[in-house]
């Protein structure tokens, strides 16, 4: 059984700072991707941002420049350091990872999020 175990979240003003953890547990060959998603209210779930085994990272548009992603394979370990935060990122924020569960399956595992709440 894998688990993804995301914490971090909560409330914070408007160009607050607020720093995402999840840690992966579980039976697992390897990781290939890790990653956080958010879904507003009433939005569809989006990818924020990912980081691949050998430190590539992806950004969403709007948070760039103001989040970063970091990962620590020997922890099994994703964060997500979010700074100038603004009401827009008001969301819950999942952690999502692509895995290895042998040599030859990949899936996709997800955590089941945990909310920020930016207030102005």
């Amino acid at each position: 059984q894998v688990q993804l175990v995301e914490s971090g979240g909560g409330l914070v003003q408007a160009g607050g700072s607020l720093g995402l953890s999840c840690v992966v547990s579980g039976s697992i060959f390897s990781i290939k991707v890790m990653g956080w998603y958010r879904q507003a209210p009433g939005k569809q779930r989006e990818l924020v941002a990912d980081i691949t085994r050998g430190g590539n990272i992806n950004y969403v548009d709007s948070v760039k420049g103001r989040f970063t992603i970091s990962r620590d394979n020997a922890k099994n370990t994703v964060y997500l350091q979010m700074n100038s935060l603004k009401p827009e990122d008001t969301a819950v924020y999942y952690c999502k990872i692509q895995a290895y569960s042998s040599p030859w399956t990949l899936v996709d595992y997800w955590g089941k999020g945990t909310l920020v709440t930016v207030s102005s």
